[in-house]
This record gives C-alpha cells, structure tokens and sequence, in this order.
C-alpha cells in the first residue's frame, strides 16, 4: 500500500491540477513499480509560504527579494 506524500506552496494550484497530479503519481507507480491502483494513496498537502522556508527566509520573502530584483 504505497502512499505518496506532496507538499506544495498554497497559491493557485486548482481542484484540476491537483487532480492531474494524483492521477499521474498513481499512474508512475502502477507503471515502474506495479502497484494496485487501488491500494495507492497520494496526498497533496498545501503549505502558507510563510510557512515554508529555504536559505533562512521564508517563501513569502525569496519571492519578494527575487520581485525587487528584477
């Protein structure tokens, strides 16, 4: 029972791509590893950028620092 977990930053992925993701995932899995679509399980899991932080800052601000940039 494979269960594949994704976490993305909460800006505007839709209900559609989501859904495209989890169909895609099942499918890779059924694919290379033969897994029982019905036994695979893929949750996407949507996360605040403030909440998400690389390099020492916070998704919010890389995002802001690389818009000041340009």
């Amino acid at each position: 029972m494979p269960v594949v977990n994704i976490q993305i930053t909460r800006d505007g992925a839709t209900a559609a791509q989501k859904s495209a993701v989890i169909a895609g995932v099942t499918d890779v899995l059924v694919k290379v590893l033969n897994k029982d679509p019905a036994t695979t399980f893929v949750i996407i899991q949507e996360v605040d950028t403030d909440d998400w932080g690389h390099a020492g800052k916070s998704v919010t601000q890389l995002r802001a620092d690389a818009e000041g940039k340009r």
